[in-house]
């Protein structure tokens, strides 16, 4: 495949950077638009995505930093590589750090936890689906040795180098079927935001879109520095995919018990208005000259 999308004179723009690069502004400015569909402020929404987003890059730099010190020591130079080395251990902790982030920055500007998880559920599934399709152009979290027509063989020195990918060998190309999955789970959390009962529901369902895209997808992976648990039952990205869906099937199960229905005649804007409650669109109907 192709690590190197193209040079600008002695300098590589990689694949895998460049579509990650394209996925997250796709992804911001869907958010704007999920955003608006279930109430919460726009702007805000920009912001935590932006913090979130610095606050994984610069965690995933940190862990390489720290697991090449005696490397780096000697050759400084080797610090401008960093950017190209893929590995799942980088993913998880980026992961983490911008999940603790956007968190913390939620709470401090008093936004609903829920109602924002519902805003993003499909921008996050979009990113995902082209630092995937990144993946595959660079080699990053290669397949198994496959015997099938759509097999995708790495030639190029640089996928080897920089994620280790096994040169001229026939593989799964199982980033493609992440992509496949997560573009469908984007387009699904989409078109059913409008139609979610209760706060948490898209969220709830993208949990569990994810983590079933994870789990299946991690058959055809190639097991190399993914871990090993219960004597190789398990990997380590599917564990983290079991608790995605126990997650996910626990946030919809809480909701749908005590949740309210937002489909209800007591969320629709006239109900809310006529009571003097904040509308999805947050105006207010004042009391006392307006009632007399």
């Amino acid at each position: 495949m192709h690590p190197v999308l193209f040079h600008i004179g002695s300098i590589l723009i990689p694949a895998y950077g460049a579509l990650a690069a394209l996925g997250v502004l796709l992804a911001l400015f869907l958010a704007q638009r999920t955003a608006r569909i279930v109430g919460v402020d726009a702007a805000q929404v920009w912001n935590l995505c932006v913090l979130a987003l610095f606050a994984a890059l610069v965690s995933q730099r940190l862990l390489l930093v720290l697991a090449n010190w005696s490397d780096l020591r000697r050759h400084p130079s080797w610090l401008l590589g960093l950017g190209m080395i893929h590995h799942p251990l980088t993913g998880a902790v980026g992961a983490l750090a911008g999940l603790g982030s956007a968190a913390l920055y939620a709470r401090w500007k008093r936004l609903s936890l829920l109602a924002t998880a519902d805003a993003l559920a499909a921008p996050v599934a979009l990113g995902l689906a082209f630092e995937q399709l990144g993946a595959l152009l660079a080699g990053s979290g290669y397949g198994t040795d496959a015997g099938v027509r759509w097999a995708v063989t790495y030639t190029d020195p640089l996928a080897a180098r920089w994620s280790g990918t096994p040169l001229g060998i026939p593989l799964h190309p199982v980033q493609a079927y992440a992509a496949l999955a997560f573009l469908a789970l984007s387009i699904l959390l989409l078109v059913s935001l409008p139609l979610r009962r209760q706060q948490g529901d898209a969220f709830g369902l993208a949990l569990l879109g994810m983590g079933a895209a994870v789990y299946i997808t991690e058959f055809w992976r190639d097991p190399e520095g993914r871990g090993v648990l219960l004597g190789g039952a398990l990997d380590g990205p599917q564990a983290a995919a079991v608790l995605l869906v126990l997650a996910g099937g626990l946030i919809l199960l809480e909701r749908k018990v005590t949740g309210q229905d937002l489909n209800s005649p007591t969320h629709s804007p006239e109900k809310r208005r006529k009571n003097g409650a904040p509308t999805v669109e947050g105006t207010q109907v004042k009391h006392g000259a307006a009632n007399d």
